[in-house]
């Protein structure tokens, strides 16, 4: 297996290489060369296998090789060894053809885990190899910040450096950041949106001698590892669902697309998806794109759905080079077009294919009480108002009858809980393991949204680089 980069520069390399990289030299996003499609027989093979089991059957043939088969089963046991649910991501249904998968039995309560977990064994993994040490800088609109500082954390040949927009993230998003104490975490609030975090990093990956310097490195969606572990969970529920012989579909509550992409390399790969449900917030700019063709940045509006609280949609870029033919020169300059003047378009033609798989819906906060609420009412479930978001949009938009749509429930309630009681009335609690969260200490560092100031800060921790972590 091999990964090129969507801006079609930068050279072809192996998975462990890719891991290490994150974004591409030319600032494109890494992809494979092919997509590897699963048969009939292996489909039917898989659906008996344990979520471990299944994670290592489904990123086997993306590592290609870069790792020993036993060791790739070795590091899926180990990361799902710690969820709350013996399912790790247990199915629900709450309608005739409509269904809820809980992505958040994880440490930190969120979907990010499900892929956070292996990624930072990953690392470990391939830098012992290596003998080297890595600079992990990424930004969070709230979920991954905790889950990469969970899965890095104590980390001997890792320094972990996380960008959070100030007074922008839940409560409870930000203490399961600032309140971990190990020496090789760091915490920064940006004054500014999730955007700037995102611009900040992809800015350090840019500045060569920087990156080098600190040999940085991402746990972003960025980073292909990330999307080949959440396409797990969309061949755990298909499967579940009757796959290969039975079509499904499925809503997801997206900001960054990384997370619905992974379904789409999903149906790459041969899964009979008949269609994926874009939810968004009031940041609804992919929302406006499936519906107009358009990518259009506005300004980012603080919703109670603050995962989703992004107007620049990194991972689209991976989805935009199969739109465009694999024509990384035609990505480049669709890119560049959209950085500076906050805008692009596609061929109504290339809209149309897209459309075929893709449709979406936006709410806003009051629509996303709204749907909190009647689900409470209709069925008992108390929802986080992503995951809210994604089960109205599937009730919205589901195609065909008899088809079972699938709901990520992408947080723990208790991770926004003021919005929950709100709707509902009910406030959602923590599991016992993190009942003392408000009390304990936290840790940050308030930055201003400045480049050399961040990169100046990293520099004098970051060990890779002779800092004093």
């Amino acid at each position: 297996m091999r990964y090129i980069s969507t801006r079609g520069e930068a050279p072809a390399l192996s998975f462990d290489d890719v891991l290490l990289a994150g974004l591409a030299p030319d600032g494109g996003l890494y992809v494979p060369d092919a997509v590897p499609v699963i048969d009939g027989k292996t489909w039917d093979a898989w659906r008996g296998l344990s979520y471990p089991g299944l994670a290592a059957a489904v990123m086997r043939p993306f590592v290609g090789g870069a790792l020993p088969d036993a060791e790739i089963a070795a590091i899926a046991a180990e990361a799902y060894r710690g969820f709350d649910h013996r399912a790790v991501a247990p199915l629900k249904q709450i309608d005739t053809d409509l269904w809820i998968m809980e992505l958040f039995h994880g440490p930190t309560l969120a979907f990010k885990d499900m892929a956070m977990q292996v990624l930072g064994r990953l690392f470990d993994s391939v830098l012992t190899k290596r003998s080297r040490r890595v600079t992990i800088v990424g930004a969070t609109s709230g979920d991954t910040g905790s889950a990469a500082i969970e899965a890095c954390r104590d980390r001997e040949a890792v320094d972990v450096f996380i960008l959070h927009p100030h007074e922008r993230v839940s409560e409870v998003q930000r203490r399961q950041m600032t309140t971990v104490t190990s020496s090789n975490v760091f915490n920064i609030a940006i004054k500014g949106t999730f955007d700037d975090c995102q611009d900040l990093l992809k800015a350090m990956f840019a500045d060569v001698a920087f990156r080098d310097r600190v040999s940085l490195g991402a746990v972003n969606s960025i980073n292909w590892a990330r999307v080949m572990a959440q396409v797990v969970y969309y061949v755990w529920a298909a499967l579940r669902l009757g796959a290969p012989d039975r079509a499904v579909g499925f809503s997801v509550p997206t900001g960054n697309f990384g997370n619905i992409f992974a379904g789409y390399v999903a149906k790459a790969m041969g899964l009979p998806i008949e269609q994926l449900i874009v939810g968004s917030n009031r940041n609804d700019i992919l929302t406006r794109f499936f519906a107009s063709g358009a990518m259009e940045m506005t300004e980012v509006v603080p919703t109670i759905s603050p995962s989703m609280d992004i107007q620049i949609s990194s991972n689209f870029e991976r989805l935009l080079f199969d739109m465009l033919g694999r024509d990384g020169a035609a990505v480049r300059a669709t890119m560049n077009r959209f950085r500076q003047s906050g805008r692009f378009e596609v061929a109504e033609m290339v809209l149309a294919r897209s459309r075929a798989t893709f449709s979406a819906l936006s709410l806003d906060d009051d629509a996303t009480r709204a749907a909190i609420r009647a689900e409470y009412r209709a069925t008992g479930e108390v929802l986080d108002p992503h995951s809210a978001i994604g089960v109205a949009a599937a009730r919205a938009r589901a195609k065909t009858p008899g088809v079972p749509v699938v709901a990520l429930a992408t947080a723990h309630p208790a991770k926004f809980g003021q919005a929950v009681a709100e709707a509902t009335g009910v406030t959602p609690k923590l599991p016992a393991r993190l009942a003392d969260l408000m009390e304990r200490p936290e840790r940050v560092t308030i930055l201003p949204n400045d480049l050399k100031t961040v990169q100046d800060y990293v520099l004098a921790r970051a060990r890779a680089a002779g800092g004093r972590a």
